[in-house]
C-alpha cells in the first residue's frame, strides 16, 4: 500500500518531466518567410487579404503549424530585394518563397541585371541552409521577342541550378482576368489571392516537407 501510494504520487512528476523532455522544435512553427514586391506585400488590399496571411490560414487549415512572414515590399525589383535580404532574415526562416521579377519586367530592366539578383537570392538562401520554392514571372508580351527570350529562362535555369521547388508563373490563372484583379489589372484582388493560394498550394506543402525532414 506504501509502494502505491508512492507510485501515484509520481505519476504527476513523471508526466510533467515526459512534457518538458519534448523537443522545443516540435512545438515551434515553421517560419516561412515570404520574400518579395507588391504581389507579396499585399498592395491595394487590407492587410488580411494579402498573400501571405491567406497563405498562413490555408496551411493552417490542412492543420500545418506554420507561421507565414510577410516580407513583401511594393515596387523592389529583384536587385533591391536582394539587397534586403539580410534584414529579411533578421527574426530567422525556415523556408522561403522567393516572388520578384514583376517590376524588372515592366520597368524593362536588363535580363541580366535580374538573373543575377535571383541567383544571389536563391543562392544565399540555399547556402544558409533554408530551402526555398521560387515563384517564376514571365515577361509581358509587348516587351518583344528579344527580351522575353532573354528574361523568361532565368527562373526556371536558376531553380533548377540550385535544385529549389518550382512554380513557373506566379499569376498563372489570375493575370488579365478582370474578375481576379484589382482596378489596375496588375495586382490581385482578394478573389485573385485566393486563386494563386489554393494553386501554389500543394508546393508549399512540398517546401513544409523539405523543412521537417531536416528536423527529423
Amino acid at each position: 500500500m506504501i509502494f502505491s501510494r508512492r507510485l501515484r504520487g509520481l505519476v504527476p512528476v513523471l508526466l510533467c518531466l515526459a512534457a518538458t523532455a519534448l523537443p522545443a522544435a516540435a512545438a515551434d512553427p515553421i517560419r516561412i518567410l515570404a520574400l518579395g514586391d507588391s504581389l507579396t506585400a499585399g498592395y491595394g488590399l487590407p492587410p488580411g487579404d494579402a498573400f501571405p496571411v491567406r497563405l498562413e490560414e490555408a496551411l493552417k487549415a490542412r492543420g500545418h503549424h506554420v507561421r507565414v512572414i510577410n516580407a513583401g515590399v511594393s515596387g523592389d525589383t529583384a536587385d533591391q530585394g536582394f539587397a534586403r535580404l539580410d534584414w529579411a532574415l533578421a527574426e530567422g526562416a525556415d523556408a522561403a518563397i522567393v516572388e520578384f521579377g514583376a517590376n524588372d519586367a515592366l520597368r524593362g530592366i536588363d535580363p541580366k541585371v535580374t538573373r543575377q539578383a535571383i541567383d544571389g537570392i536563391v543562392g544565399t538562401l540555399t547556402g544558409r541552409g533554408i530551402p526555398v520554392l521560387l515563384a517564376g514571372m514571365l515577361a509581358p508580351r509587348n516587351m518583344g521577342p528579344a527580351y522575353q527570350a532573354a528574361y523568361d529562362p532565368i527562373f526556371p535555369e536558376v531553380a533548377a541550378r540550385y535544385g529549389v521547388i518550382f512554380d513557373p508563373f506566379f499569376l498563372e490563372g489570375v493575370v488579365l482576368d478582370p474578375a481576379l484583379n484589382q482596378r489596375d489589372g496588375i495586382h490581385p484582388n482578394r478573389a485573385g489571392v485566393d486563386r494563386i493560394v489554393a494553386r501554389i498550394l500543394p508546393k508549399v506543402e512540398e517546401l513544409i516537407g523539405r523543412v521537417r525532414a531536416k528536423r527529423s
